[in-house]
């Protein structure tokens, strides 16, 4: 297992050169760059930008490079953790990133935890009552979950939130507390404006994981090895919860690893209808103004993130599943 772990972060290392060199080609691919459409913005507002002050800032942020010489640029400084410098903040790269980092992977973990606390026990119950009243009532309640898009679900909680039950739904704090102590308050209103996004993140993950788990819990519960356990006289309980939903676990735990980087993007428009401090707000911002050494780097962070939690999941499927090994 060891060997294993050690040869699949040896091979981050290429796989994650691969995804900037794609990221770069792809944020590369419209035309202009950040000045092009920094010189149309100002335009629009009534101001302007000479084609001569152009050409000479992009001598300066080194556009005018060939695009091999500014992608070896770019990653040149990623050991020393220097990912570039982002135009419109005009400051590096990383601590902007870090400044919005904690809150998102603080709000993503919460999410991950929301669906495995939901999810398991649902889909065990759908599929040990099958076609009961519960089991259809939970099943529509997955689909309309699939079905709905987060920032909808956002809007909504920003409706009743806000007009119907009078709360300050937005950000991270109410205004009261914000320059207040640390205290018993400060910290419940915190969590009233942190589990709606949370909720909302892990809504339409929870509601494909219970489907998962159910189909999964179906097919194991078929499985003569269950039979056997039923013969031999032991109680559904310990049958259901020590043989079956083990195995049901397996397809779970790979959807949950590809659940992180999902999670992540869709808190871009989460962030911007609740207003809080996710990274995707900012993401979203580079992508427009073709800010592309953040917007890189935001993709590069997804793509480390599903690789790790892709590691993870392989290290939770051995020891979940005993027939599977590792060398």
């Amino acid at each position: 297992m060891t060997s294993f772990i050690l040869r699949r972060i040896g091979l981050m290392i290429p796989m994650l050169i691969a995804v900037a060199f794609v990221s770069f080609v792809i944020i590369q691919l419209p035309p202009g760059d950040f000045l092009t459409t920094l010189q149309a913005q100002t335009a629009e507002t009534g101001g302007g930008m000479t084609n001569e002050l152009a050409e000479l800032l992009r001598q300066n942020y080194g556009l005018d490079r060939p695009f091999f010489e500014q992608f070896l640029g770019w990653i040149d400084g990623f050991p020393t953790g220097d990912f570039g410098y982002s135009f419109e903040w005009t400051t590096p790269v990383w601590p902007l990133i870090v400044d919005r980092l904690g809150y998102t992977v603080l709000l993503g973990a919460a999410s991950l935890v929301i669906m495995f606390v939901l999810a398991i026990p649902i889909g065990v119950y759908s599929s040990t009552h099958q076609y009961s009243f519960g089991d259809n009532a939970l099943s529509a309640l997955a689909f309309l979950g699939l079905s709905l898009p987060g920032f909808l679900l956002a809007l909504v909680w920003l409706y009743v939130g806000a007009v119907i039950l009078r709360l300050p739904v937005t950000g991270v704090q109410s205004p009261q507390f914000q320059d207040a102590p640390l205290s018993l308050a400060k910290a419940l209103d915190y969590l009233a404006h942190f589990i709606p996004p949370a909720l909302i993140l892990g809504f339409a993950s929870t509601a494909q994981l219970m489907r998962i788990m159910r189909s999964g819990m179906l097919d194991v519960l078929s499985q003569q090895y269950i039979t056997t356990a039923r013969a031999k006289g032991l109680k559904e309980r310990k049958v259901v919860n020590k043989y079956a939903v083990r195995s049901a676990l397996n397809p779970v735990v790979s959807v949950m690893a590809m659940e992180v980087p999902k999670i992540i993007s869709s808190s871009i428009l989460i962030g911007v209808v609740l207003s809080v401090p996710t990274t995707g707000p900012l993401f979203l911002r580079s992508l427009l103004s073709q800010d592309m050494f953040l917007a890189g780097t935001f993709l590069l962070m997804m793509a480390f993130m599903q690789l790790v939690a892709n590691l993870f999941a392989d290290v939770v499927l051995a020891w979940l599943d005993p027939r599977i090994v590792y060398t």
